[in-house]
């Protein structure tokens, strides 16, 4: 039996033979073909090259997704011993089998029934028998072959991961790698250019390229600027057949950001600034900001802020807010516009993160110029000394002068100031104050052993703005006089024994004073002249010599005191 296909039927095998087709060119020849069937017109001869593509001796091809109203013709099963009566029987079974592909049971034509898709199933494994149509005894054994499924070129290329989103630096080198894609293509790599592909750009020129053969995409400039565009969309193209006209094609999109490299420095908006800045503001707050810009972004935009020059230069520093980019200047000492009304900064601002690369771009950095205007502001009274220490003696007189403040408007108005003591509602009231001069006087007698120093607060205001108060502490301390007489120490009641020998020590006396050292020890110690002597003791004075002593009572008496002496009898008891 033999199994035919459109060309060259070779009827050389015996029993179940399949018959190879070629796809061979011819030379000098005309062939004309239906149904597969090739045909030689008479009188001219075939050729037989080298076949371009082979078909293996037990397989049938069939084309994909044929469209005609009759079934394809396939093929031919031929067996020897078919004599051409109708005695033979060709069977077929396997895949597709009386479904898909049918045979003329008396001829052996197969024929495909349906619309085949290779990308669905790539071919058929059948089996073929010739019988005897009388006796239905098998003429030859049963054979097995394939029927394949051409390919036609009916599917587009595909982009499984589109679309792409990727990244590339700005000012890259023309023809930096930024992506490689890849489109895939049903149809049978192995036949033909159906699956073939070609890449090609249809949108993103002149700004990027892509390889034709390996769809890696390219920059295509120089130098190209995200400050000046960031963000492009690319689409790509791959058709199949090589690229070839009608060959399918399918496109995906990719869409490139450029990425920022630190290629701009900062500038300074202005070359002069002005800022106004009132001689009231604390030490240590802000007192303005300032920034330059910089065209990048990230850390490729930061900077820092230093105060270069400048007559200001210890009055204000300047440090960098890290989440504004801004310099914030702040103020080191007291303004004073009565003193100094302006001031100069030479201010410069540096990128921090350099990429040397672009060094020819720089310098990285910019400086301006800020004038600052110190603002008048009406200050309370300003004292003379930020404290005052006076004296005063105990025991003065009521309307005695203790001292006196002085304070003066700072500003350049120099209105007149007044005064008063700021006393807590329970205070007693020792001193008071002049309006108009500042003098404290006292305005009770002061008692220096019970209470040796006073601190009061003295306030100054404006007469034309009272609520503007300045307060400064004076402290008031009272210096002694010899106002108190020597009190011994104690009451002393002494015993002595009967058997004392002469001149032995029996008791020490001793004295205090409630004045201050100054008018107070040392003491001097003697006895009463005016009592009778006891002959049995004496007192002796550690500083004088030793005197008679009366019956038991002494007199103590102050030595190198301020004032008058004042004696003060205390009578211990002698047994």
């Amino acid at each position: 039996m033999k199994i035919t296909s459109t060309s060259c039927i070779c009827p050389v095998l015996v029993c179940l033979c399949f018959v190879q087709r070629c796809y061979g060119a011819t030379h000098h020849s005309s062939i004309k073909g239906t149904r597969n069937q090739t045909k030689h017109i008479e009188g001219e001869t075939e050729v037989h090259h080298r076949p371009k593509r082979g078909w293996v001796w037990n397989q049938f091809f069939v084309l994909e997704e044929h469209m005609g109203p009759d079934p394809q013709y396939v093929g031919k099963l031929h067996s020897n011993s078919d004599k051409g009566d109708g005695s033979v029987k060709y069977i077929l079974t396997g895949e597709g089998a009386g479904t898909i592909f049918i045979i003329d049971d008396t001829t052996g034509d197969i024929h495909s029934t349906k619309s085949l898709d290779r990308e669905q199933k790539t071919h058929y494994v059948l089996h073929a028998q010739a019988i005897d149509r009388r006796t239905n005894k098998p003429l030859e054994p049963e054979s097995e072959f394939i029927i394949k499924v051409q390919d036609i070129n009916d599917n587009a290329p595909k982009f499984t991961d589109g679309p792409y989103i990727v990244t590339v630096p700005e000012m890259s080198d023309m023809g930096t790698s930024v992506l490689q894609v890849t489109a895939t293509d049903a149809d049978d790599p192995t036949y033909g250019n159906s699956a073939r592909v070609v890449y090609s750009i249809l949108q993103g020129q002149p700004y990027f390229s892509v390889d034709p053969k390996t769809g890696v995409i390219r920059t295509a400039l120089h130098n190209m600027d995200r400050e000046a565009r960031e963000h492009y969309s690319v689409v790509i193209q791959a058709k199949d057949m090589a690229g070839q006209v009608g060959g399918l094609s399918g496109s995906t999109t990719v869409n490139i950001t450029l990425t920022d490299v630190n290629d701009n420095p900062p500038r300074f908006p202005q070359k002069h600034y002005q800022l106004y800045v009132p001689e009231s503001a604390q030490v240590g707050s802000a007192v303005g900001k300032i920034k330059a810009n910089d065209a990048d972004t990230g850390s490729n935009a930061d900077m820092t802020y230093s105060i270069i020059n400048g007559d200001g230069v210890g009055i204000f520093s300047i440090s960098t807010d890290k989440e504004t980019r801004e310099g914030i200047l702040s103020l080191k000492k007291p303004l004073n516009y009565e003193k100094k009304k302006s001031y100069t900064l030479n201010i410069e601002g540096a990128n921090t993160h350099l990429d040397f690369r672009f060094s020819h771009l720089g310098p990285f950095k910019d400086a301006t110029m800020l004038k600052i205007i110190v603002g008048d502001v009406d200050e309370p009274p300003l004292f003379s000394m930020p404290s005052y220490v006076m004296e005063v003696y105990e025991n003065a007189k009521i309307g005695t002068v203790v001292g006196t403040v002085l304070a003066q408007d700072p500003d350049s108005a120099n209105s007149l100031v007044r005064y008063f003591i700021d006393y807590n509602p329970e205070d007693d009231r020792f001193f008071n104050i002049d309006a108009n001069t500042g003098t404290i006087k006292t305005t009770k007698v002061l008692d220096r052993e019970e209470t040796p120093w006073y601190n009061i607060t003295v306030a100054a205001s404006e007469n034309d703005n009272p609520s503007l108060l300045s307060h400064v502490t004076v402290g008031i301390r009272v210096l002694d006089v010899n106002d108190n007489p020597p009190e011994l120490a104690r009451e002393y009641d002494i015993v002595v024994c009967e058997n004392s020998k002469p001149g032995q020590v029996i008791h020490t006396i001793s004295a205090t004073d409630k004045d201050d050292f100054a008018n107070g020890p040392r003491f001097n110690f003697f006895l009463d002249e005016h009592l009778s002597i006891n002959p049995n003791f004496t007192l002796k004075d550690n500083e004088a010599a030793a005197a008679p002593s009366p019956s038991g009572f002494v007199h103590a008496r102050e030595m190198g005191a301020c004032g008058p002496a004042m004696p003060k009898p205390s009578c211990p008891r002698l047994v």
